[in-house]
């Protein structure tokens, strides 16, 4: 690259992290209120993130387009390459999480009596490891902190194991009462929605490791949802 060239690719790539920089942001805000939302039944704040959702999908568009351009225009090679490559990604993933953060607000306008006690903690203790995962990737990418991204990589495990929790409660409580069913049903697409985010969380985490060492992460991914094969027992 010649001096001018770098210069002007320098400024490219800082515009585009500055872009994913303020979607992150709002994405940790939109999680954050749509799990308030759904622990307080606030229809007027579930409303608010509904609607601020496409303002994530238009920054996901403007970073793909920013990134597109930027390729075609300074022709980067290897680790130039990646981190637009990257950016791409992880606007992706960030994009995904705000549709789940609004599909957890949604839930809120379907739950019209209290949740119990247990079920409230269980998801106010998902919603918190949901938002600490996020927080530390963009943390960890914005650093170019692998140490921080693998922790997030690792993690991942724990919230499938609340999750499978949670599932198993959930279940025990339709088959008990079936006056139940309709509340645990949006409760349980709720969880999975926060179980979701674990997994983009963990994907931003997969792509800080490509970005800085050039490859994937050689062991497989952490998994601990065993939902697909859970039954409950009424006692």
């Amino acid at each position: 690259m010649t001096d001018h060239i770098a210069k002007a690719y320098d400024s490219d790539i800082l515009t585009l992290k500055t872009m994913l920089a303020e979607m992150g942001g709002l994405a940790e805000e939109q999680l954050n209120n749509a799990i308030t939302a759904l622990s307080k039944r606030d229809v007027v704040l579930a409303d608010q993130v509904i609607s601020r959702d496409d303002k994530l999908d238009k920054l996901e568009r403007e970073i793909e387009e920013k990134a597109i351009l930027t390729i075609a225009k300074r022709q980067p090679v290897a680790l130039d390459l990646r981190e637009i490559m990257v950016a791409i990604r992880v606007s992706s993933d960030i994009e995904r999480i705000g549709d789940l953060a609004k599909n957890t607000a949604k839930r809120t306008h379907a739950i019209s009596e209290a949740l119990p006690r247990r079920l409230a903690t269980g998801l106010a203790r998902m919603g918190s490891m949901a938002q600490a995962q996020l927080k530390n990737v963009l943390d960890a990418y914005g650093l170019k902190d692998i140490d921080k991204a693998m922790q997030v990589w690792r993690a991942d495990e724990d919230l499938d194991s609340l999750y499978n929790s949670i599932f198993r409660e959930l279940l025990t409580y339709m088959m008990e009462d079936p006056r139940n069913i309709s509340l645990c049903t949006h409760l349980l697409f709720g969880a999975k929605n926060l179980e979701r985010i674990g997994d983009h969380t963990t994907n931003i985490a997969e792509n800080i490791h490509y970005l800085i060492h050039g490859k994937t992460i050689g062991e497989g991914r952490p998994k601990n949802d065993v939902t697909s094969m859970m039954t409950a027992e009424v006692k």
